[in-house]
């Protein structure tokens, strides 16, 4: 299925499942365009929206439909994301 949302760069495919997300960690390079696909992979998960604080981001991930979020690479630094409850924390660095 193609996700839902814009797609720009390359793609990472980040799965939200009862662990969490995998991987919870990604490196970018500064400048590099590049969007993070999400995709919800059990019920049995309170990650049933992704949410990037410092963005002021927030998107429901439905049941085994792809998500994508372009992540703005501009300058050097860390993006934190989590599950709507705060429970999964990961991060996108941007080195």
């Amino acid at each position: 299925a193609s996700p839902i949302g814009e797609v720009k760069g390359k793609q990472i495919a980040i799965t939200a499942g009862a662990e969490g997300f995998k991987p919870n960690e990604v490196k970018l390079q500064k400048g590099e365009e590049a969007t993070l696909v999400f995709t919800r992979t059990t019920d049995d998960t309170c990650a049933t929206a992704v949410e990037f604080p410092e963005l002021k981001l927030k998107k429901d991930l439905p049941l085994k439909q792809p998500v994508a979020i372009v992540i703005p690479s501009g300058e050097a630094r860390t993006l934190g994301f989590q599950c709507g409850m705060g429970m999964y924390k990961s991060k996108v660095v941007i080195q």
